[in-house]
């Protein structure tokens, strides 16, 4: 998917040590927040769950364990190989596609449609925010949710992002991933510029630059958007925490709305 020079598949090499970067991060805890957000404002008994942006299937196996049936798509083979390597081991169906998320198309609708780990952020130009939303009203069932993640504009202007370097290792292999952030405030934009060295008892075999392009999203300016698509805002907060403040301080929210 391309949006002005950009591209929209940029896991490339980099999902071969996707979950290794992110063996941290709490999938579980974000799929709580999922079912307690769907069990709080769904005017529907969901039991269907469309993933946007679904990866390697972090979210969507924990959601799969919870007896939702799950539907995932994403813009990388690469993320789907392994979420369907994944999927088989542990014995569970699962309909994952390659699709583009503005404009998928699906002969059902869900119960549910989710967006999370700031996919929905990689949709950069204004025009394919709104048709990726009207997408997803189109294939919502009337009553359902629609849940996003995404970073906050008001604690990025505040914060600024900063360069970040993280370290992982497993075995023979350490991973070094630096981020370079570059700022485009007028549009809305971060460019991070992804340098991966993977290293086998202290030799470099492998070395990964990407650039992944965000747009962070101000909590008015996403509301608007959700309304030209039809969709009711319901409930903005800190993700992933159902009472958590959104404010300047605040870097990732959730925005949960009805169709």
């Amino acid at each position: 998917m391309k949006s002005g020079e950009e591209k929209m598949d940029v896991f490339k090499s980099y999902a071969n040590y996707y979950d290794l970067l992110y063996q941290d991060k709490n999938y579980e805890e974000e799929c709580d927040f999922v079912e307690e957000a769907i069990k709080k404002y769904s005017n529907i008994k969901a039991g269907n769950i469309l993933e946007l942006g679904s990866g390697t299937g972090g979210h969507a196996i924990p959601l799969a364990k919870k007896k939702y049936e799950m539907t995932g798509i994403d813009a990388s083979e690469g993320m789907l190989k392994i979420a369907r390597q994944k999927t088989k081991s542990l014995g569970l169906k699962m309909d994952l596609q390659l699709c583009d998320i503005r404009d998928f198309k699906f002969a059902r609708k869900f119960d549910t449609v989710i967006c999370m780990f700031a996919v929905f952020n990689y949709i950069t130009e204004t025009a394919d925010l709104i048709k990726t939303l009207r997408n997803v009203k189109k294939h919502l069932n009337k009553g359902g949710l629609f849940i996003i993640d995404i970073w906050n504009g008001l604690a990025v202007m505040r914060i600024l992002p900063s360069t970040r370097v993280k370290i992982i290792e497993k075995g023979k292999i350490k991973i070094i991933r630096a981020v370079e952030p570059e700022l485009d405030a007028v549009n809305h934009i971060c460019r991070n510029h992804y340098t991966m060295l993977i290293l086998e008892k202290d030799r470099v075999i492998e070395e990964i630059k990407e650039t992944h392009v965000i747009r962070y999203l101000f909590p008015q300016e996403i509301k608007h958007y959700l309304e030209l698509a039809g969709f009711e805002a319901l409930k903005m907060c800190e993700f992933p925490k159902m009472d958590g403040p959104v404010n300047e301080n605040i870097w990732n929210i959730a925005v949960i709305s009805k169709g």
